[in-house]
C-alpha cells in the first residue's frame, strides 16, 4: 500500500518466508535453459529409471517444504492487522464493485490476477463480437500467399517443413521474449520499485483509475485511466490511448507525455488487447471513436496502427519512434545465413507490418522521428537515413499522394530527411522555395472539388517545381523531428495533434 506514502511492511515470519518463496521466481531461468539442461542430464545418464526415482523423491521433498513455507507465510499474514484490512477491502470490492470500494482498493498494489474485473470483451453486443472475432481473436493483416500448382505446393510444403518447425520453436521460445522483453518476469521484478512509484504518482497526483479488462483471448489487461472531463476545456473531451514499447510499462512510459501536456504476447494478443481497450473506452467510459487519439511509442506502433485500421472513425494517430516493418530490423540483428529463416518466422508469427496498417487509415497522422535513434536504424544512430521511420513516411506519402510522390518527389523528400541538423533541414526546405500558402490552397481546392478519400490524384497536371514544393510541404506536415535517442521520454511540449488540412 502507498496511502500517504506508507508502504506495507511484512512482519518477521512473513518477511522471511516471502524471501524464500521469492527465489522460486528464478524458475524462469530453468525454463529458458530447460532444453540445454535436459541434454546435459541425458548425456550424464540421469534420464533413466534408476536415476529418476531418487530425483523425483528429492523434487517431492522440495515441493512439500515449499508448501510448508507458503502455509507459514499465510499464518504470518493472518496475524498482520494491515494485511487483514487489505483482504477485507479486496473481498468487499469483489462482492460489491462500487466506486467507493474501488477507490479504497486502488490504494493497494498486489498481484493483478486478483484485481476485480471491470470490463470484459463479452459485454459488447453478441452481433458485433461475431463480426470481429475469428478463431484466434480479432482480424490481422496476413502476408499474401504465393500461388502454386497443387503438385508444386505439396513438394514445397515437404521441402520447407524443417524451416516451419524451427520457426515455430524460435517464435514460441526466445523469439517473442526478444520482441517483448517487458513480459519477462525477471525484468518486471527488477523494475518493480520503479513501477510502484510510477503507479503511485498516477493515482495520487492524477487521480488515475486502474481497470482490469479481459480480451477475447482471455488475457487480462492492466490499464490506467485519467479522467479530465470534469476539469472542463476542450482537451478534456479527447481520450488519448497510449501504446507502450516492447519493454515499456504504463507506470513509467509514454502515458506521462500527454498527461503533462500476463503471458508472453504475440501480435494477435496485442491486437486483442487493443480491441478490448477501445471497447471499454466506448461502452464503459462513454467516449465516441471520433474523440479518441491513438499515441504510440516504438513497437507500440503496431497496436496503434491496428486500431486506426480497424476503427477508421478514430480522430487521429501519433507514432513516436516507430517503424514501417519489423523484418528489416530483425535481419539487422541476426546472422546473414539465417535470412530465410528470419523472414519466414517474422512473416508467419511476428508480422508487425505497421505501414500496411497505416495505409488503411484515412485520418490525420503525425510521425515523430528521433534523430539519434539507435534502435530502429538498420546501420547505426549516426546514419539518419537508415531510420525506418523514413520508410514509414515515404510509404504513407506515396500511397496518399502518388502523383506528387513520383521519383523526383521521393528524391527531394529523401534529401530533406537526410538533413543532419534543423538548420540544414530548413536550408533544404527554403532551397526549393516552398510556398506554404500556395500548397495549402492547392490541397484545399482539390479537397473541395473531389472525393476526399485517399489516394488523391492532386499534382497530376502540375509542373515539376510544383510537385517538389508539395512533396516537401507534406513531408514536413506529416513528420516532426525530435533531437534525442530512442528511449528519451518525449516532452509534453513536443506532443502535438497531427496536421489537418
Amino acid at each position: 500500500s502507498w496511502i500517504s506514502g506508507w508502504n506495507y511492511q511484512p512482519r518477521g515470519l512473513e518477511r522471511h518466508t516471502d524471501s524464500i518463496l521469492g527465489w522460486v521466481t528464478l524458475w524462469s531461468l530453468s525454463y529458458y535453459s530447460s532444453p540445454l539442461l535436459l541434454c546435459y542430464l541425458y548425456r550424464k545418464g540421469f534420464i533413466c529409471s534408476s536415476k529418476l526415482v531418487p530425483v523425483s523423491q528429492y523434487v517431492g521433498t522440495v515441493l512439500v517444504c515449499l508448501l510448508g513455507v507458503a502455509c507459514l507465510r499465510g499464518w504470518g499474514r493472518f496475524r498482520n492487522t494491515d494485511y487483514v484490512q487489505f483482504i477485507t477491502i479486496l473481498e468487499e470490492t469483489k462482492k460489491n464493485h462500487t466506486p467507493a470500494n474501488k477507490k479504497k482498493l486502488r490504494c493497494y498494489d498486489f498481484d493483478f490476477s486478483h484485481w476485480p474485473l471491470d470490463f470484459s470483451w463479452t459485454e459488447v453486443s453478441t452481433t458485433e463480437c461475431q463480426i470481429k472475432l475469428s478463431k484466434a481473436g480479432v482480424s490481422l493483416l496476413r502476408p499474401e500467399p504465393r500461388l502454386r500448382g497443387a503438385a508444386d505446393s505439396v513438394l514445397h510444403s515437404v521441402r520447407t517443413l524443417p524451416c516451419h518447425i524451427i520457426s515455430f520453436v524460435i517464435a514460441h521460445t526466445f523469439g517473442r521474449r526478444m520482441l517483448y522483453p517487458g513480459s519477462v518476469g525477471l525484468l518486471q521484478k527488477a523494475m518493480r520499485p520503479m513501477l510502484q512509484q510510477g503507479q503511485a504518482k498516477l493515482i495520487e497526483e492524477f487521480d488515475g483509475q486502474r481497470n482490469k479488462l479481459v480480451a477475447c483471448d482471455g488475457n487480462e489487461i492492466d490499464t490506467m485511466f485519467v479522467d479530465r472531463r470534469r476539469d472542463g476545456g476542450q482537451n478534456g473531451q479527447t481520450l488519448v490511448i497510449c501504446c507502450e514499447g516492447n519493454a515499456g510499462f504504463y507506470e513509467v512510459g509514454c502515458m506521462n507525455t500527454p498527461l503533462e501536456g500476463k503471458e508472453f504476447p504475440f501480435p494477435q494478443n496485442e491486437a486483442n488487447a487493443m480491441d478490448v481497450v477501445i471497447q471499454f473506452a466506448v461502452h464503459k467510459l462513454g467516449f465516441s471513436l471520433s474523440d479518441i487519439v491513438i499515441y504510440a511509442w516504438s513497437i507500440g506502433g503496431f497496436t496503434a496502427s491496428w486500431a486506426v485500421m480497424s476503427y477508421p472513425e478514430i480522430q487521429s494517430l501519433v507514432l513516436d519512434a516507430s517503424f514501417d516493418d519489423l523484418l528489416p530490423l530483425a535481419l539487422k540483428v541476426m546472422p546473414d545465413s539465417w535470412r530465410p529463416l528470419v523472414q519466414h518466422t517474422v512473416r508467419q508469427y511476428m508480422n508487425l507490418n505497421n505501414a500496411a496498417q497505416v495505409l488503411k487509415y484515412q485520418g490525420p497522422v503525425l510521425l515523430i522521428r528521433r534523430t539519434r535513434d539507435e534502435i530502429i536504424t538498420t546501420t547505426g544512430p549516426e546514419d539518419i537515413m537508415s531510420n525506418r521511420g523514413n520508410d514509414l513516411l515515404l510509404k504513407l506519402l506515396q500511397f496518399r499522394y502518388p502523383k506528387i510522390m513520383t521519383d523526383e518527389g521521393i528524391r527531394v523528400v529523401r534529401q530533406w530527411l537526410g538533413a543532419s541538423s534543423p538548420l540544414e533541414e530548413a536550408s533544404v526546405y527554403s532551397g526549393y522555395e516552398v510556398d506554404d500558402d500556395w500548397c495549402v490552397s492547392v490541397l484545399q481546392s482539390y479537397q473541395a472539388d473531389r472525393d476526399v478519400s485517399f489516394p488523391w490524384s492532386v499534382g497530376e497536371d502540375m509542373t515539376l517545381e510544383g510537385r517538389r514544393q508539395l512533396a516537401l510541404f507534406l513531408a514536413r506536415k506529416y513528420m516532426r523531428n525530435f533531437e534525442a535517442t530512442h528511449c528519451t521520454p518525449l516532452p509534453a511540449i513536443e506532443f502535438h495533434p497531427p496536421w489537418r488540412l
